[in-house]
């Protein structure tokens, strides 16, 4: 196994990766300027866009998905070309939010039927501490007939990529590796610094790995719902968020958060395994799920103020019409998995608003098919009486106040604009009910 790092570097042997989304894609594009790479996904459609050059993601770009050397496969059976193999597939919650760990044991067992001796398995998915060794590693060995730590390595090495992002990449964010020993530790560590120019954080165990990739999540977690919470405050006192913080972010250790809605694969799932695996050994988690709670409940308390803003500006709320702009569950992504938007909108329809949802960037068919919502285009909506601008998207926050005037009807216009990407003054003394977390 010593020798595998210098095989990969001369050609000999291949890197796989497991899962290729808004992660494992990257990864993968990224060593294959390196190294040889096979792509595998399961999902047989993406497999066919990347072949011909589409990039889904927007992550890396048609062009480096059309220039790049990766081999993009559906076929399982062309993982036993790898020797070295990176699994990045998501791990959810379900509905009652406790891990569903199906993906991660799904490409645990697909790679152990795969699995040749003298393999390394790196995972890459967040998980609570324990799971890539209490519940990967014995689906790999029944799959395989091999035996770890004997016949193959593991270790754990956590994504940081950010999705959307284009300055935090794979290849500028320091890398967390672990591995099951020295040896395993010192290969992985080595293979990832063929990509990582910020360079590796060698942990000292694999448990270690996984703990550090659950907390950074849960701390943000946790900012962004001390965040949320003064802006409710706030409101009721009738003070401006943004300004408060704005004036509290000029002392030098002052943390800049935001109040937002909290979606995504991360920040909204990850506490959720950490809290998991502490109520299995008998601990009830206090903080971190006092901060959930509060970033669940924020597409609610969104939509409540739509209506009580609608009623201010003598607007009847059943049937009013209601414009959602952006739906996905960050800026500038086309993601709409785990978007707390579908919140909003699904608490206006208790009021009796359909409302109509626009979002140029992201991903309609899959809005479509996890959701049932149908975007309407951004030069359609007119006469609105309440306009929700949900996502910071880039094109969104060069509105000016003609093309906001735009989209509504006659009467007072109600401008809620969650993230604040608008000049507040400016539209109220234009006559708007402006109004942001």
């Amino acid at each position: 196994m010593n020798n595998l790092y210098e095989k990969i570097v001369k050609g000999e042997e291949k890197i796989s990766l497991v899962g290729l989304g808004y992660v494992g894609m990257p990864i993968a594009v990224a060593f294959s300027k390196k190294v040889g790479v096979i792509g595998y996904d399961l999902n047989e459609k993406k497999i066919e866009l990347y072949k011909s050059g589409i990039d889904p993601t927007n992550e890396v770009g048609d062009e480096a998905i059309k220039n790049c050397s990766v081999e993009f496969t559906s076929d399982e059976k062309d993982l036993q070309r790898a020797k070295f193999h990176i699994v990045a597939v998501p791990t959810p919650v379900y509905d009652d939010h406790t891990p569903d760990l199906t993906p991660v044991e799904g490409a645990s067992r697909i790679l152990g039927r795969n699995l040749t001796k003298g393999s390394v398995v790196v995972f890459e998915s967040t998980v609570y501490p324990g799971v890539t060794e209490d519940v990967c590693v014995p689906i790999l060995e029944k799959e395989s007939g091999l035996k770890c730590g004997v016949d193959f390595k593991i270790g754990y090495s956590p994504e940081r990529i950010n999705p959307g992002d284009k300055v935090h990449r794979l290849e500028t964010i320091t890398k967390i590796v672990s591995g099951m020993d020295k040896e395993s530790l010192d290969v992985i560590a080595k293979v990832y610094e063929l990509v990582v120019d910020a360079g590796v954080h060698r942990a000292p165990c694999i448990k270690v790995a996984e703990a550090a990739k659950v907390i950074e999540n849960s701390q943000r977690d946790i900012n962004i719902a001390f965040m949320n919470e003064l802006s409710i405050i706030f409101n009721k006192m009738g003070i401006d968020t943004k300004s408060v913080l704005e004036a509290a972010g000029t002392k030098w250790n002052f943390l800049r958060f935001y109040p937002g809605l909290v979606g995504g694969h991360c920040i909204g799932v990850d506490p959720y395994y950490l809290t998991y695996k502490a109520e299995m050994l008998g601990y009830h988690s206090q903080v971190i799920l006092a901060g959930r709670r509060i970033n669940d409940d924020m597409g609610k308390y969104v939509a409540e103020n739509v209506v009580k803003n609608l009623i201010k500006a003598d607007k009847a709320v059943k049937n009013a019409k209601v414009a959602v702009l952006g739906f996905t569950f960050k800026e500038n992504c086309p993601d709409t998995r785990n978007s707390k938007i579908f919140d909003i909108i699904k608490e206006l329809r208790e009021y009796g608003i359909e409302p109509l949802i626009a979002d140029p960037t992201a991903d309609a068919e899959e809005a479509k098919r996890i959701y049932g919502v149908e975007f309407v285009d951004l030069a359609s909506i007119k006469n609105a009486d309440a306009v929700v601008l949900a996502v910071a998207h880039d094109e969104f926050s060069k509105f000016t106040m003609q093309e906001m005037d735009k989209f509504f009807g006659d009467g007072k216009k109600v401008l809620i604009d969650i993230k604040g990407l608008l000049n507040r003054e400016e539209y109220e003394n234009a006559g708007y009910l402006y109004w942001r977390l």
